[in-house]
């Protein structure tokens, strides 16, 4: 997997977040979803790279390849 996002115990309860940051991937995606764009997320987040945010979207890519008995 992509080495900008980590799990950790100590860090945010083990949720995936960007690496070297309490950002949990999940807040990204939800920022994604709600229609901002790059440039926004990154001026509000100015830790972020554009690569994090990539990362978050291919995080999310291979999550939703999991399957799940519905």
């Amino acid at each position: 997997m992509n080495s900008r996002i980590i799990s950790d115990p100590n860090i945010c309860g083990g949720e995936p977040c960007i690496r070297d940051t309490r950002i949990p991937v999940h807040v990204i995606l939800s920022h994604l979803a709600a229609g901002e764009d790059y440039d926004t997320i990154l001026k509000n987040f100015p830790r972020l790279k554009r690569e994090d945010i990539l990362a978050c979207l291919e995080y999310a890519a291979y999550l939703s390849t999991e399957k799940v008995a519905l």
